[in-house]
């Protein structure tokens, strides 16, 4: 089955390179609009492949969505990354802007696609495909969420001085420093929960590097990070086009579940071949509920700025 990945930059190259090695697709499209961007990272990629030993398919082209054609997944990494001096508004204008004619486009020539949305900030540009695109809302998934619970894990594990693997965590509510809500409630070290080995010092520290995991990476690199999150769409690829019903936290439209309405935020879910299969209700403790309508708040706040692009 063909994958497209939308932006061949750090970020969306990562995406392919991934999702290449693990080899469970027949072909994944980089689309970029620099000229010959997408086609360069591509043959980059395919001299790989007798390497690491993958048989996937790989090519680029610069803004022919025509190859795009029959893609079972596509994946949105399209967008700029704020600059000095740029307001919010100005930041979510340009960005609905591309995101929009790049969801346009994909559906025109797949009309059966599923979307991940990894542009920023996530939840408000899922909430925008949701509203612009005509996809029924099971077949857009914001990316967010299995990628801040990757983050919890290992900054758990480092906490802990275990291997990740002993490790099990998992992020909600919005994909943003001040609205990501990591549930210590839930996390366990081999089934245990971890407030059994960890202070309240402890625990603190670990919630604030999880929240300011991107910004604290930005700082390090002087641009976003590429490999995890990378990493998290070839998950969510590999468990929608392996019908593997992974459980995986992402941005999905609320209507009702978690009490919220008319939203994009970071939820558990049963990740399959028809995309979101079921969005599960887990039971949060009450500082917990608060915290997550708190984010619920903030990004609605963000999404009123879409009404620019209306």
């Amino acid at each position: 089955m063909k994958v497209t990945v939308v932006g061949a930059g750090a970020v969306g190259a990562s995406c392919a390179e991934y999702i290449a090695m693990k080899d469970f697709a027949s072909e994944v499209v980089l689309v970029d609009i620099k000229e010959g961007f997408a086609e360069g990272k591509a043959m980059d990629l395919m001299q790989t492949a007798s390497l690491n030993g993958f048989d996937t398919k790989i090519t680029g082209t610069t803004g022919d969505y025509s190859k795009t054609a029959g893609s079972k997944v596509a994946v949105i990494t399209s967008g700029i990354p704020r600059k000095p001096g740029m307001t919010r508004e100005e930041l979510i204008g340009i960005n609905a802007g591309i995101v929009k004619e790049v969801t346009e486009n994909l559906v025109k020539h797949s009309p059966d696609v599923i979307i991940i949305v990894v542009s920023n900030p996530m939840d408000t540009m899922a909430y925008l495909v949701h509203k612009t695109s005509g996809l029924p809302k099971e077949r857009i998934i914001g990316m967010g969420g299995a990628l801040d619970s990757a983050r919890f894990k290992y900054r758990l594990a480092e906490a802990l001085e275990s291997p990740i693997s002993d490790v099990d965590g998992m992020v909600i509510a919005a994909h943003s420093d001040t609205g990501m809500l990591p549930l210590f409630s839930k996390a366990t070290r081999n089934g245990v929960p971890v407030s059994e080995f960890l202070t309240d010092e402890q625990k603190a520290s670990v919630i604030e590097e999880t929240k300011v995991g991107g910004a604290t990476l930005t700082k390090l690199l002087g641009t976003s990070a590429w490999y995890a999150p990378g990493a998290a769409v070839s998950v969510m690829v590999q468990s929608i086009l392996c019908d593997q019903k992974k459980m995986i936290p992402c941005s999905l439209m609320l209507e009702g579940e978690y009490g919220q309405n008319d939203i994009c935020l970071g939820v558990p879910a049963i990740i399959g071949k028809n995309g979101v299969e079921k969005i599960v209700n887990i039971t949060l403790t009450v500082d917990e509920q608060l915290k997550f309508a708190e984010a619920a708040q903030a990004v609605r706040e963000v999404n009123g700025d879409l009404k620019f692009q209306s």
